[in-house]
């Protein structure tokens, strides 16, 4: 077992990651940016190194840096965490050049599942259903417009290089298809540097659910169940759930052996997602693609399971074995994640960096916070804006829900806006009660929400009536009478006769 460990990360999942070698008796050492000077992973490692300014294009993006960073420190390992360079095969090769273990799996598995078109030929090699679509880069319109009719609308353009729902767009009608295709290839040119296009078939109201695998260097191979991630804005997740909503043994099953054929197929070692589109109504699912890291929703199967996935990524980088087989993998209960951000939902969730003020975190059985901030710490500008990834369990799904309604009301962020109003709402909702979600859930109800918003009038109404609430409480009979009649004539007539 290694005896100190580099992660080459920040925020809540190098916290994470730091609680996991603490478990395993292993020392820490962190990296940090003229941003991340206080940061709360800073000061929970055992060893902390700066490595450049706060662009993370100067800091967690400089391999060089953490290398020389984890050969000063004597690291015998680094832990990617995810984003970053968590997913960069060079890095990883650089890094075993120079005589450190990489936490994840080779590079060449790396390679294989990182662009999509690759992905999909191991899928269809694999036996894996995928999505009707081109298995080669569309490089003009002229053939992205061929391939769409020969599909029929509406199709989905992806980046063949792309995450995070970069360089992807849905595409309904032929006259759209042109700006949408030099658009989309515009996008992937400038956040992956490949404009490389892929066409696929949309599915119509799919469900997002993604399966768990795990393998080990002596040839093992298990799946951990699925995690529901349908809740996405602008292509990416907020809340997920495991078991999904849907809790179909049989199509867990089929997913699962779906997903270890393909970990198989690259020889994958660690932990790693195969995600999957899946039909609500038929139950169909496609092979969409493989994340080969550990994945932001990672806790939710840790609490269903009961398996810790980021020490079993160490034991198995350190050689081990992994620690159970398929037969010994039950899923008891249910968890949902929130991804508690800094952002605005009611601005198109704009991020809002700042200072928290007050931060004061729910407790009580079946509460899980994996946070990396602290009350008076800074949420930075130059960094993905997610505060923790909040999540509940509960024996089944409604209770997760009761349990998640009363923390989400003791959860308080202060001095920055964030999503938790978004999460109070949404639980309310009657589709999400009932488990009736896909990928346009968000869109749906915020159109709801929309449609039952009280008018200005209202809002103004109700206004004018908590303040007479409040004045009569503090006033004498002829002060009551004499406000009341001031506010009435001057003030309600007015504010009526203007909105006629």
């Amino acid at each position: 077992m290694f005896s100190k460990i580099l992660i080459a990360n920040r925020g809540e999942i190098a916290c994470r990651v730091i609680r996991a070698c603490r478990d395993l008796k292993i020392k820490t050492v962190v990296v940090f940016s003229d941003a991340d000077k206080d940061a709360l992973h800073v000061r929970m490692a055992d060893e902390a190194y700066h490595i450049g300014p706060s662009p993370s294009t100067e800091s967690y993006l400089r391999g060089d840096k953490i290398i020389e960073a984890a050969k000063k420190s004597g690291a015998e390992a680094i832990h990617p965490g995810y984003g970053f360079l968590s997913e960069n095969a060079n890095f990883v090769r650089e890094v075993e050049n120079n005589g450190i273990v990489f936490i994840g799996p080779p590079p060449e598995a790396m390679e294989a599942m990182g662009g999509k078109i690759s992905a999909r030929k191991i899928a269809i090699q694999a036996g894996v259903p995928v999505v009707p679509g081109t298995t080669e880069p569309v490089r003009s319109f002229e053939d992205a417009l061929e391939t769409a009719m020969k599909y029929g609308f509406p199709i989905m353009l992806k980046a063949s290089a792309g995450g995070g729902g970069k360089g992807m767009r849905l595409v309904e009608r032929e006259e759209d298809l042109k700006s949408a295709f030099e658009t989309a290839q515009g996008e992937a040119r400038s956040a992956f540097g490949d404009d490389s296009i892929y066409i696929e078939k949309a599915i119509v109201r799919p469900r997002h659910i993604e399966i768990q695998v795990f393998s080990d260097k002596h040839g093992n191979h298990v799946h951990l169940g699925e995690r529901e991630c349908s809740i996405q804005r602008r292509h990416q997740k907020v809340i997920e759930e495991c078991p999904s909503p849907i809790n179909d043994h049989e199509l867990r099953l089929k997913m699962g052996e779906c997903a270890v054929r393909i970990a198989k197929a690259v020889n994958y070692v660690g932990a790693g997602t195969v995600e999957f589109l899946v039909s609500d109504e038929t139950r169909e699912f496609y092979f969409l693609e493989m994340n080969t890291r550990l994945q932001v929703e990672h806790p939710i199967t840790e609490l269903v399971t009961g398996i810790d996935l980021v020490v079993e990524q160490i034991k198995v980088a350190a050689g081990e074995k992994l620690s159970f087989s398929q037969e010994d993998i039950r899923w008891i209960g249910h968890a949902i994640e929130c991804r508690i951000y800094a952002e605005d939902f009611e601005n198109n969730f704009m991020p809002s960096p700042g200072k928290i003020t007050r931060l004061k975190v729910p407790q009580g059985n079946g509460i899980r916070d994996d946070s990396g901030v602290y009350e008076g710490s800074e949420v930075s500008i130059f960094y993905d804006p997610m505060i923790s990834k909040f999540c509940v369990y509960g024996r089944d799904r409604a209770e997760a829900i009761r349990r998640l309604r009363r923390a989400l009301q003791e959860y308080e962020i202060g001095g920055i806006k964030t999503t938790l109003p978004f999460f109070r709402e949404i639980i309310e909702d009657e589709e999400f009660k009932e488990g009736l979600i896909d990928t346009g859930f968000i869109s749906r109800w915020m159109q709801r929400r929309k449609r039952f918003a009280p008018s200005q009038l209202e809002k103004d109404m109700a206004i004018i009536a908590s303040a007479l609430k409040f004045s009569k409480k503090k006033m004498s009979q002829p002060q009551q009478e004499a406000f009341q009649s001031r506010w009435q004539i001057a003030g309600r007539l007015a504010t009526f006769a203007n909105r006629l």
